[in-house]
This record gives structure tokens, C-alpha cells and sequence, in this order.
């Protein structure tokens, strides 16, 4: 059974946090003013990606042997509470061909601001935290223990990854082992530091962790925070802020990771090799299609727009998303350029929401409404939404009639099942109803 109880077809201190996460993962800046200055290192123009085809229909590997249609969105989803956390951020579980209780993948995990890793096994939330990082991360606003990620090959190797910040501030992804004695539990001796981003600034600071269908880790990084880019991070190759990163996290020789050889910037003198795409202000939360392989980006806006950015299967290699030359499709740092870079498939204004949070096009084959629609929200709105991923803009963009207060995230589950966060404390999983 999965953990929530439900099956798919398919194979710190919480007033505080909410307050001032409301302003900081909302990304409208700090109240710095943005530093005259340009980025010593000025990206070549990009050549926009190819519109998206229309997804395909059939869910490959289902064996289902039917195919569905795109949902209208309309209708037949509920929202059903599987727990209660302190200021959760994330949930997720390992992928793997078989859940067993012999390597915890039949478990789902929930990532909380303040430094702890829930489980929840048969619907049940376990007593003892998987990981407690406590004292090791600073919580409030937009930093804290922000996700963690499992390898395509966590059964065998146990190996995991999460992404905080620490007591100074700084972005840190760390590798752990999961316990040798009890699969959920992990052992907190066994730390092995990947990688360490210095930030300059308490907001922006990205955090989500994500491994593609190579198995190579995607790290999220926003431009460095304050207000404006002030240091024109989002542009310049020379630096991991305001870019998406793609590495091979396991340690290689005396290296604490390696980079693809596939990697768009690899061989670009002057370029940062780990860099994948770039023009990105607060990468809050990202995913793949799991049925087409296409990368979505909610990108969270300055002061006027909140934008949602998608692209093909491995057209995010190399993508500049705009920001800071760009704020949407409005021009915002005229000291910054990015020719041909990617717009935005969706974008809105203030009056909509403060804060988008990116989601998932949904998999599962039980919300009919919702199957191959693009589902998101926005921290401030409450008020779950969907569009139908299309070309190169959003089509049918609407209200799905469900509302989550203080949205913090999404989730996916192995099985492909969707879950929505709320920084007040209930993680929902969304149900046909």
C-alpha cells in the first residue's frame, strides 16, 4: 500500500515562519536598494526553445493499454489530509521499481523548515524524525532545511541529499546514508558535504533539490536575494546564483561531485561547468513531466509578475529564463540583456497572488479533471490552479475549486500521486472525489 493509503494506476516557530515567509518567499526583495552594477561576465545570446509539442496522451509503462485525454479541470478532486507537521516545506519518496519496508521506499518523507525529516508509513506519521539537522540549520522567512531528494538508486545505496541553510546563512547540499539498522531512520554521523553556496542575502535563496532521468541531481538557486539582482548574479555565468545547477552528486576521486559531460556550459571558458539553465530570480520549486520529461519552473517575481516557465525535454540545457533583464515579459534591468531567452508560458500580476509555487502536470491517471494539466498555486492566493501546458503559452488557465492557505508546495509521489503543502501545518493528498 502507499503511504497516504490511497493507490494511483500509475507505476523555528510557525507564526514567525508564516509571517515572514509571506514577505521573503513571496521574493518581493528586501528593502536594499539594488547596487549599480553590472555582471562581469555577460552570457551569450540563447536561441528560444522550440515550442512544446502537444504532451502525449498514453501513459508509457502504465499498462494501462488507454489512453486520456487532457482534464478540462473541472471538478472530481478533493483534498485529503494524511498529517499535521511544524512548518513543512516538501514531501516526496523514493522511486523505486518495488516499495519495500526492508529499504523504507514504501514510506513518504516531509521536509520541515526547522531541521527535521518526517515519516509517513500506512497513513501513520512515525514518532523519531528520519533526519534532525536542527542545530545545524537557521529557520524563518526563506531559509531552513528546504528538500531532499533520493537517487533513482536510493534501495541499493541509501544514499540521500538534502538542501539547507546554515547557521550562518549559507546554502549547503549535503549527502547522508540511510541507517543500517532501521531503513527510516538515517544516520546522522554519516554527512559528507557536496556542495557550499555563500549568500549574500537572507532571501533567494532557491533550495530545491531534483534528480532527472539520468540520475543527475538539479539544484535551485535564486539570484543571491535583496531586491533587483543587485549584483546581476541572474546573468553572469561566473556564478551558481540564479541559475539551475545539474552535477552528479556522488563523490569522484578526490572530488565531492562531478559534472555531466553533457552539461551546456561545460567547455565554455569562463563559464561555471555545474550550470545548466540560468535567468532565474527564486527557482522556488521546479519538476519534471513524468510522462514527457519536460522541465517546469515556478519562478518567483519581483514586484509586478509571478511567472511559470516550461520547456521540452532537455531544452533546459543552456535556457536563460530572462530575469534580471526581464521581469516576466517586461523589461526590468536595462543594464542587463538576454537575447532570446525563454518567456514565460504564464504569468500574473499582484492582484493574483504575491508568490507562485510551482507544482506538476498531473500523472495520475484517478484525477481525470486534472490528467496532463499543469497544477500550481501561489503562497498568498490559496486557491489551486491549472492550465493545460501547450505551445509555447498556457491554455485554460483556471481555478480548480480547491484552496490551500499558506501554499508552500507541491509533492509527487512514486506511484505518481500529487500532494499540496501548507506552511500552517497539513499536507493534503489530492484524491478523486
Amino acid at each position: 500500500m502507499e503511504p497516504g493509503s490511497r493507490t494511483s494506476s500509475l507505476p523555528a516557530v510557525l507564526l514567525a515562519g508564516l509571517l515572514s515567509l509571506s514577505l521573503l518567499v513571496a521574493g518581493c526583495g528586501g528593502d536594499d536598494e539594488p547596487a549599480d552594477q553590472t555582471s562581469a561576465d555577460a552570457p551569450p545570446a540563447q536561441t528560444q526553445a522550440s515550442a512544446l509539442s502537444e504532451p502525449k496522451l498514453a501513459d508509457q509503462g502504465a499498462g494501462q493499454g488507454k489512453s486520456l485525454t487532457v482534464g478540462d479541470g473541472e471538478g472530481g478532486v478533493k483534498l485529503t489530509e494524511i498529517g499535521s507537521f511544524e512548518s513543512p516545506l516538501y514531501v516526496t519518496q523514493p522511486r523505486s521499481s518495488e516499495s519495500s519496508e526492508q529499504t523504507g521506499t514504501d514510506a513518504l518523507y516531509v521536509v520541515e523548515q526547522g531541521g527535521t525529516i518526517r515519516v509517513i508509513r500506512d497513513g501513520e506519521t512515525l514518532e523519531e524524525p528520519f533526519l534532525d539537522i536542527s542545530d545545524l540549520v537557521v529557520a524563518g522567512g526563506e531559509q531552513g532545511l528546504l528538500s531532499i531528494a533520493f537517487p533513482p538508486d536510493y534501495a541499493s545505496s541509501g544514499l540521500f541529499y538534502v538542501d539547507y541553510t546554515d547557521t550562518e546563512g549559507d546554502t549547503r547540499v549535503v549527502e547522508y546514508q540511510r541507517s543500517a539498522e532501521d531503513p527510516y531512520l538515517a544516520d546522522s554521523g554519516s554527512a559528507r558535504e557536496v556542495l557550499f553556496q555563500d549568500q549574500p542575502y537572507a532571501n533567494h535563496n532557491g533550495g530545491l533539490l531534483l534528480f532527472d532521468s539520468e540520475g543527475n541531481l538539479l539544484i535551485g538557486f535564486g539570484d543571491g536575494g535583496s531586491a533587483g539582482d543587485p549584483e546581476r548574479n541572474a546573468q553572469s555565468l561566473g556564478t551558481f546564483l540564479g541559475k539551475l545547477l545539474r552535477i552528479d552528486p556522488k563523490a569522484g576521486g578526490d572530488e565531492p561531485y562531478s559534472v555531466p559531460a553533457d552539461n551546456p556550459f561545460i567547455s565554455r571558458e569562463g563559464a561555471l561547468p555545474e550550470i545548466y539553465s540560468y535567468g532565474l530570480r527564486n527557482p522556488w520549486r521546479f519538476s519534471f513531466d513524468r510522462m514527457t520529461g519536460a522541465l517546469t519552473i515556478g519562478d518567483v517575481g519581483q514586484s509586478t509578475y509571478e511567472e511559470i516557465d516550461i520547456v521540452g525535454a532537455g531544452r533546459g540545457g543552456g535556457a536563460n529564463f530572462g530575469w534580471s533583464a526581464f521581469e516576466g515579459t517586461e523589461r526590468y534591468n536595462d543594464d542587463q540583456e538576454a537575447a532570446g531567452h525563454i518567456e514565460p508560458v504564464l504569468q500574473y500580476g499582484r492582484d493574483d497572488g504575491c508568490s507562485v509555487t510551482g507544482g506538476y502536470v498531473v500523472r495520475d491517471r484517478d484525477l481525470r479533471s486534472l490528467y496532463g494539466r499543469y497544477l500550481y498555486g501561489d503562497f498568498c492566493a490559496g486557491a489551486l490552479r491549472s492550465f493545460k501546458p501547450s505551445d509555447d503559452r498556457a491554455q485554460d488557465d483556471k481555478e480548480i475549486g480547491l484552496e490551500v492557505s499558506s501554499l508552500s508546495s507541491f509533492g509527487e509521489d512514486a506511484a505518481g500521486n500529487i500532494y499540496a503543502i501548507s506552511l500552517e501545518g497539513p499536507v493534503y493528498r489530492l484524491d478523486p472525489s
